[in-house]
């Protein structure tokens, strides 16, 4: 199979685990500390990466070189500590239907930081698609609506639920110049398993600096099976399984394609806030939350138009090269054809 192809289906994977992340949050939001959350999810993915990396582990700690662990401690940063940190705040204050639709700002952010830190070339297509989401995320707020009845702190979760995306997207983008720079400089090729532990690790330890103030262990006594539930899954499938996928996605695909399916985040996260969570989402978010798609949709789909009209002119090429041969050979009298075919 297809290498591209195997990269979007690890990346549909993660990003479609990544967006039940804010379903597992609503559980035990209000009930313990953001760095407790991630803390309490981190140790079950690490108990679960872990023994799957081995001796694995200590080798690539040793090729790995100083720039390489830096970009890693900027993902868990990024891909973690600010990420949950922000969302997990940001649940406080607005639901987990609408918190999801934000992160659908994700593609269009990561597109901009593409074409800032990258220099990625800007077309219309990817103009419009970051416009899209803009006017999306403008009218989840009640911008451009009439009869905007948003609270100030309502309004306030949703600006935290969007810090959390531009987190995700830089993340994103510290992930592909992490695979790049890691494939250049490492005499072996890196495993997701192993960079999945080696992240939430350095993750871990920024969030022990901060659980003490948040009174950690009476707040864990007090919580019940299905917030514990929740953690393990927040560990197991959010964090663990979530960064293999994403892992193995990212080295095979570009970070344009990679923002495009980061849209199945807000996707997962409606379908089941209304499912699991019973939350009603009005035809303001509806109508945002198409925007926010739509955004996705023309930001990721313009590297197939590329590859097709390329596909189609090596096409149109070849026919005429054929042309070309068949009028020289009809043109060549008998004898001069016979030679030229020998």
């Amino acid at each position: 199979m297809n290498e591209s192809i195997i990269g979007k289906v690890y990346l549909i994977c993660a990003f479609s685990l990544a967006g039940t992340s804010v379903i597992s949050a609503k559980f035990v939001t209000g009930k313990l500390g953001a760095f407790t959350i991630t803390a309490v999810s981190l140790f079950f993915s690490l108990a679960i990466l872990a023994p799957l990396c081995g001796k694995q582990l200590v080798r690539y700690i040793k090729l790995m070189s100083s720039r390489n662990f830096l970009f890693l401690s900027l993902q868990a940063l990024c891909g973690i500590f600010l990420f949950r940190m922000f969302l997990l705040s940001g649940l406080n204050y607005t639901s987990a239907g609408e918190a999801g639709i934000l992160t659908g700002a994700t593609p269009a952010i990561t597109a901009i930081f593409a074409m800032v830190v990258l220099r990625e070339p800007i077309s219309g297509r990817k103009l419009s698609g970051i416009l899209c989401t803009v006017g999306g995320i403008l009218i989840i707020h009640g911008v451009l609506t009439p009869g905007n009845d948003l609270s100030l702190e309502h309004i306030g979760g949703n600006i935290l639920v969007l810090c959390a995306a531009v987190s995700e997207s830089a993340f994103n983008t510290l992930s592909r110049i992490s695979a790049v720079k890691s494939k250049a400089e490492l005499k072996e090729s890196s495993s997701p398993i192993t960079q999945s532990a080696i992240v939430s690790a350095i993750a871990l330890v920024l969030c022990l600096i901060s659980v003490p103030f948040e009174h950690p262990l009476h707040r864990l006594s007090g919580i019940g099976l299905m917030e514990w539930m929740a953690l393990l899954w927040y560990g197991v499938f959010v964090t663990a399984l979530a960064f293999i996928c994403w892992y193995s996605g990212i080295k095979r695909c570009n970070v344009f394609t990679a923002a495009a399916f980061s849209g199945m985040m807000p996707f997962t996260s409606m379908l089941l806030s209304t499912a699991v969570l019973g939350e009603s989402v009005h035809c303001q978010q509806w109508l945002g939350g198409l925007l926010v798609i739509a955004g996705m949709i023309l930001i990721g789909t313009e590297g197939i138009d590329v590859v097709s009209s390329v596909l189609k002119h090596k096409k149109t090429e070849g026919k005429k090269r054929k042309w070309i041969f068949l009028s020289m050979k009809q043109a060549l009298p008998q004898n001069a054809s016979l030679a030229f075919r020998s």
